[in-house]
């Protein structure tokens, strides 16, 4: 069969379903689909949530936390969950295109990154506080600084003529490796927050519990996708 040419009959896949049914097999896409259309919720509520008891303008700080988990939450999210055939609304979509779209979801999020910090640190300077000295507030740097490093690792894919071609497909891995850890950080990070005394006091009891799921359901799903399309692939033939 020609180059790029493929029968009906085979099915791409990863090892993650190896060993089911057709029958089982399709219920797994549906679940995975499922799972793909509910984190695109979770992360579109976590941020309207966080937004309604931040109260952005209320002061600097109510800034902070709107920034971040717009950035964050919803852009970062966004950005990796576009690449999935599972429920994206961009499945579509050429390739190229959804690129250009991660690179937007990712410039915006650099820049919601340091508006963010910046209303912070803004923030303790007026009140005098001092900064870093929190697990919360490491983990927040720790995570601007990968997602930084993600963002010029990704200038070299967007203009492979900088590398050599031999290092590419290498660097597209590494990419994607370091981009799970780097949303994982970012996660543990937003989780950190929800233990801070400012999210406590306004979150309790089962509704506390509730917002603790809302990052950590994305999370699982970005981490089957990255792993799902990296694990070596096997086919189905029929």
């Amino acid at each position: 069969m020609a180059r790029g040419m493929r029968s009906s009959l085979d099915v791409e896949y990863s090892a993650v379903g190896e060993g089911l049914g057709m029958r089982e097999f399709w219920l797994y896409v549906w679940l995975r689909r499922l799972a793909v259309v509910a984190a695109h919720i979770m992360s579109l509520g976590l941020v309207i949530l966080t937004s309604i008891l931040s109260r952005p303008g209320t002061s600097l700080f109510s800034w902070h936390p709107v920034c971040m988990s717009l950035g964050f939450c919803l852009c970062m999210t966004q950005g990796i969950l576009l690449f999935s055939a599972d429920g994206s609304p961009f499945c579509f979509k050429s390739r190229k295109w959804k690129v250009r779209l991660h690179w937007f979801f990712q410039a915006v999020l650099l820049v919601c990154g340091a508006t963010g910090f910046g209303f912070m640190v803004a923030s303790k300077n007026i009140k005098e506080l001092p900064h870093f000295t929190s697990w919360h507030s490491l983990l927040g740097v720790a995570t601007m600084a990968a997602t930084v490093l993600q963002a010029i690792c990704g200038v070299f894919l967007l203009f492979p003529k900088l590398i050599s071609t031999h290092s590419f497909p290498r660097l597209r891995l590494y990419h994607a490796t370091c981009g799970l850890v780097a949303y994982l950080l970012a996660t543990i990070t937003v989780i950190s927050a929800m233990f801070t005394d400012w999210f406590q006091a306004l979150v309790r009891g089962t509704i506390w519990y509730i917002f603790l799921l809302l990052p950590l359901f994305p999370a699982l799903v970005v981490m089957n996708q990255i792993t799902s399309a990296f694990l070596p692939k096997k086919k189905i033939t029929s």
